[in-house]
């Protein structure tokens, strides 16, 4: 697992260049544009597993889906910052991306240290010390595991037609 660090600020148009808004239309033509102003080896080098770490108010800006579709597409488990953006927040919950805020973790990762992320106990260990965050409501977290909002709207509809 790799831990890509940023600082304070990441707004959508950092995330996802908002001049591909109305012409990247397919998650796979999302990906490749992710972060490229900010990190332009964050596509070609991402994995599965990985996490963002970030500072202050992350997610800042318009209101896209792009920047949360691709960063969940590309298998980043979860953003962990010293806050967020209210706008992504919400955006992160439809499109299933965990976000935790964890200002203490952030600020004590350093780059190369172990990671890790116990999300059904609200802990995460960065080097040797270990932090908590508030743990997430069973309903954010069932949207997670279906895939985001839509997906676990049908589920529960479909629930409700065997009844």
């Amino acid at each position: 697992m790799t831990v890509w660090k940023y600082g304070d600020n990441i707004n959508t148009d950092m995330l996802f260049p908002g001049k591909y808004t109305y012409t990247c239309n397919s998650v796979e033509e999302i990906k490749p544009h992710l972060l490229e102003d900010l990190d332009p080896s964050f596509a070609k080098n991402v994995r599965e597993g990985d996490l963002i770490f970030a500072g202050k108010n992350f997610g800042c800006g318009s209101s896209r889906e792009q920047p949360v579709v691709g960063l969940r597409a590309v298998g980043i488990i979860a953003v962990v910052a010293e806050s967020f953006a209210r706008i992504f927040y919400r955006s992160a919950i439809n499109q299933g991306l965990l976000l935790i805020e964890c200002p203490e973790a952030v600020s004590s990762y350093k780059h190369g240290d172990q990671v890790w992320l116990n999300v059904s106990k609200g802990t995460i260990s960065v080097g040797s010390s270990t932090f908590s965050f508030p743990r997430l409501p069973k309903e954010i977290l069932a949207i997670r595991d279906a895939g985001g909002l839509l997906p676990y709207t049908r589920e529960k509809l479909q629930q409700r037609k065997k009844q």
